[in-house]
This record gives structure tokens, C-alpha cells and sequence, in this order.
């Protein structure tokens, strides 16, 4: 087994549906210019009120992603 090294990045996906759509469309956003993502941690929930009602979620994370050699 090889030793990795990692590098993490912040990142705020949003949606109008869910949280857990907001962290899906975040990931799959990031996958198309970061390479070797591999975990996510979910640093804070916020969101939109709009007419007494949720708007949308924001949910701020980081993304975690293995460096090449």
C-alpha cells in the first residue's frame, strides 16, 4: 500500500430541493475540475428564507482530494 498525501478545499453547494442535494450537486460540480476527490465533511448547514419559508439550503463543506505523485 502506497502513503498518500491529501489537500482539502472549501466549497458552498446550494439547492432548493435538500441538503442532500445541495452536497450532491457540490461534489458532482467539483469532480469536473478536481481530480481524485475521495471525502467530503460537512463544516455547516445554512439556508435562504423566502416568504416565511426555506428558499434554499447552503451547505459549506470540504472536499477532500489525493495528490498525484
Amino acid at each position: 500500500m502506497n502513503d498518500h498525501v491529501y489537500k482539502k478545499i472549501d466549497v458552498v453547494g446550494s439547492s432548493r430541493e435538500s441538503v442532500d442535494d445541495a452536497i450532491r450537486k457540490a461534489i458532482v460540480k467539483a469532480s469536473r475540475s478536481v481530480h481524485n476527490l475521495e471525502w467530503f465533511e460537512v463544516d455547516s448547514i445554512r439556508g435562504h428564507i423566502e416568504d416565511g419559508e426555506v428558499g434554499h439550503f447552503q451547505v459549506t463543506m470540504k472536499l477532500g482530494f489525493r495528490l498525484e505523485d
